[in-house]
């Protein structure tokens, strides 16, 4: 592992800095500026950490593969190979692993309020209280949140900080939606779907999103999913409904702003995960109160910037200034374990940025992680 503190060198600028990752070998300004020549080292970055995982290094696209339409990477898997999320796999033309039926995935109770990104605006969580859809005036303390960890991602981020589903994901028994929903008592007021990212199994959410509202008809149950927004766009009207009417949200996780610093990052376009987040923006004015759209970003030292969060938050603004905005402090993990922890003035200039571009409920979460200046 290479020391946190120590300086590493972009191979195309020759800058040397401890805000260069080794793994991906170059500076966000050479990503930004000079992506094209750049673009090879990147490529190659992200093909090794898929390797090592033996995941596909990019979504197959055979044309007479098996074609998975649930993401983004619209995966089309030729015979005895896998989708790039790693949950499904052609058998002899036959599309195994994760369906509607079997979901692969961990699940366990957290009690509430929790650390979830929405909890200091949402109804468990926030001191604000929001009565027809929480039990309590204020935080839900007595209640429990039923988390759904989600096996499988439509991105392949670099800082990843749940990537151990990537050890062989479809090798536990996967549970179907009737027999999730039994483990929800009276005490459960919400469910969050998360992962990984719940977008490569969004069929099984929805089922079990729906089976959940039957059993707890007549009472409280919010329903939330905290994605990656790469879900394709014929789930989000079904996504927006059950979350609207049960007084859950929806919370994405921008990542970056320019593609290309997205692209290095996470190995994948943003394009698709901004269009979902502005035609969800649409639906706010059907439930003002508690917030139903939620956005974070994570504050990775030396890629993810003031200019990124700028550029977020002036995207954000423009759809409604009042949706919340998170940013979350980094902390060393997976392929970028060798920077440093996002620093007080880093998560200062980047929140300066956000309220400059007009957001009115923007806030740093995890300050316990910050560290100190670079």
């Amino acid at each position: 592992m290479v020391e946190k503190t120590k300086n590493k060198k972009c191979l195309n600028c020759g800058k040397e800095s401890l805000l260069v990752s080794s793994t991906l070998g170059v500076c966000v300004e050479c990503i930004r500026e000079e992506f094209d020549e750049v673009k090879f080292l990147i490529e190659k970055a992200h093909k090794k950490t898929r390797e090592a995982f033996d995941l596909p290094p990019v979504p197959p696209a055979e044309e007479k593969g098996l074609r998975c339409k649930l993401c983004l990477n619209e995966c089309s898997i030729p015979p005895g190979q896998k989708s790039f999320c790693g949950l499904r796999e052609n058998k002899k033309n036959k599309l195994e692993g994760a369906s509607l039926s079997a979901g692969y995935l961990d699940w366990y109770f957290d009690n509430l309020p929790t650390n979830c990104v929405a909890s200091w605006i949402c109804a468990g969580g926030s001191e604000k209280g929001y009565p027809e859809f929480s039990y309590k005036k204020g935080p839900e303390y007595g209640y429990k949140n039923l988390a759904i960890f989600y096996y499988g991602c439509s991105f392949n981020c670099l800082f990843c900080q749940n990537w151990h589903w990537r050890e062989n994901p479809i090798a536990k028994k996967a549970i179907s939606p009737e027999k999730l929903v039994d483990v929800i008592d009276r005490k459960t007021s919400c469910i969050c779907f998360f992962g990984g990212d719940p977008s490569c199994q969004i069929t099984h959410s929805l089922k079990v999103a729906h089976l959940a509202r039957e059993k707890t008809e007549g009472r409280i149950m919010r329903i939330c999913w905290e994605t990656n927004g790469s879900v394709s766009p014929e789930f989000l009207d079904e996504m927006a409904e059950i979350s609207l009417e049960s007084g859950g949200c929806i919370k994405f996780d921008l990542k970056a702003w320019n593609e290309e610093t997205h692209l290095a990052l996470c190995g994948v376009s943003n394009k698709r995960t901004l269009e979902n987040f502005k035609y969800l923006a649409s639906f706010i004015e059907k439930r003002k109160k508690p917030p139903f759209l939620i956005a974070s970003t994570l504050l990775v030292p030396g890629y993810v910037d003031e200019n990124e969060v700028k550029g977020i938050a002036g995207f954000i603004s423009s759809l409604n200034p009042e949706i919340p905005y998170t940013l979350l402090c980094f902390y060393p993990q997976f392929y970028m374990h060798d920077l440093p922890t996002t620093s007080k003035s880093h998560a200062e200039k980047c929140l300066e940025a956000a309220r400059k571009e007009g957001l009115k409920n923007v806030r740093i979460g995890n300050i316990h992680l910050l560290g100190n200046d670079y």
